[in-house]
């Protein structure tokens, strides 16, 4: 096979996106981890959190969010920052979503996932928006498509933030 232009351009973007994931969780929890100082991280979740659901950046928020539950951390604290930074996260996806073009979609995320979450989208409505937030899914490739689908704004941002809230109490109350 040869490589194209395009295929070393989208290369060096993933190394860079995983390069970029790495780095802000070995600067966030990971330091939490080394130092031990799980009880001090609510800055440090909320800021992997935040990044963990950009569709671009695919990061374990959910094995964030046990760690630092599982501590001394405030869990409703803990519970509205995690709901928070992960609906902002969402909006921004639905936002790229409705502005960018299919094209431009499908180059940073691949045709296929994209295809498969419109799907489910165009067949389930609101529910595969719930399901895929109150699930450890791909959550934030949903939100993306929705906003390319101009998925009503109100009934995604509801159901995003219901799957969300129905996600974190359970973790909670399993690992709390």
């Amino acid at each position: 096979m040869k490589w194209t232009g395009a295929d070393i351009a989208k290369l060096v973007i993933t190394a860079l996106l995983i390069t970029t994931a790495i780095i802000i969780a070995s600067l966030t929890v990971g330091l939490d981890i080394y130092n031990g100082t799980r009880d001090k991280g609510i800055l440090s979740f909320a800021i992997v959190n935040l990044a963990g659901y950009l569709f671009f950046l695919f990061m374990p928020v959910e094995l964030a969010f046990i760690y630092y539950v599982s501590g001394e951390t405030n869990i409703f604290l803990l519970n509205i920052v995690a709901i928070a930074t992960a609906i902002v996260s969402e909006c921004v996806d639905y936002i790229i979503g409705y502005l960018f073009s299919e094209k431009i979609i499908n180059n940073m995320i691949g045709r296929h996932r994209f295809e498969r979450a419109e799907e489910e989208i165009r067949k389930y409505g609101n529910i595969a928006i719930f399901v895929f937030n109150a699930l450890p899914l791909s959550s934030p490739v949903i939100s993306l498509a929705a906003g390319m689908l101009k998925h009503r704004k109100r009934d995604a941002l509801i159901n995003t933030a219901e799957g969300l809230a129905f996600k974190y109490i359970a973790l909670s109350c399993i690992f709390g």
